[in-house]
């Protein structure tokens, strides 16, 4: 028969585990993240920068979005956001970038939202529409500074890697999918032509976080549960 510090340890040991699920299931889906995560190279996009908040007492005040200098694009236009000023930055190219219309010599390199917030326990997404994307790359990266009330601001730059590990404020990435494949035509999509497909799968990729997030929580609530009632036992029978 178990002894009641024997049943303690068990129930700490289940309590701590449940609670470590629940905080990886949290802390999972709260980066800043650019969606649809994959796009066709050559084609024009409308992506959301979902932003939700992970302070438990102050709002994101304002959002920094910074545009890969070394693959610029040259269109690119802001969705109006009711609450929110954006502030679109153009800059002179160090060098010149040829494209299918001619010579371009500026592009966007930053985008800055603010005059609205986003409150605890809540997100809020910033459409942009932008193209032609690049055919010379992969991968887009977009370095964000997330703001918050209370002066606090978190800077979403690390290079997120192959996927095997993520670091603690991994940049919103773009990949970008040869033209033609699998990827590319579920979510690589131009804002003029499939607007209804991206919009399903932004609320998709949603869903999903918002799923393994409930897997957790339910595992870590089982986790406390069965550590007090190995508690509650060995008291009873001690």
């Amino acid at each position: 028969m178990p002894s009641l510090s024997h049943a303690r340890r068990l129930g700490a040991v289940a309590s701590l585990a449940g609670l470590g699920v629940i905080a990886l299931a949290t802390a999972a889906s709260a980066h800043v993240t650019v969606n649809p995560k994959t796009a066709e190279q050559g084609s024009y996009a409308k992506v959301s920068f979902r932003v939700p908040n992970e302070e438990d007492n102050a709002d994101t005040t304002k959002l920094v979005v910074n545009f890969p200098a070394d693959h610029p694009l040259a269109s690119v236009s802001v969705r109006p956001l009711p609450g929110w000023t954006a502030k679109v930055v153009k800059s002179t190219l160090p060098k010149p970038v040829k494209t299918e219309g001619g010579e371009l010599t500026k592009a966007v390199t930053q985008i800055t939202w603010s005059g609205g917030k986003i409150e605890p326990g809540q997100f809020q997404e910033f459409d942009v529409s932008l193209g032609p994307l690049p055919t010379d790359t992969d991968t887009l990266t977009f370095k964000a500074d997330q703001t918050y009330s209370n002066g606090e601001t978190v800077k979403w730059e690390q290079d997120p890697g192959d996927g095997s590990t993520e670091p603690e404020h991994p940049a919103p990435t773009l990949k970008l999918t040869p033209k033609g494949t699998a990827d590319a035509t579920t979510a690589g999509l131009t804002a003029q032509s499939k607007p209804a497909a991206a919009k399903a799968e932004a609320g998709s990729d949603d869903g999903t976080a918002r799923v393994l997030g409930g897997v957790g929580i339910g595992i870590g609530v089982i986790g406390l549960a069965v550590g007090g009632y190995g508690l509650a036992r060995a008291r009873s029978r001690a």
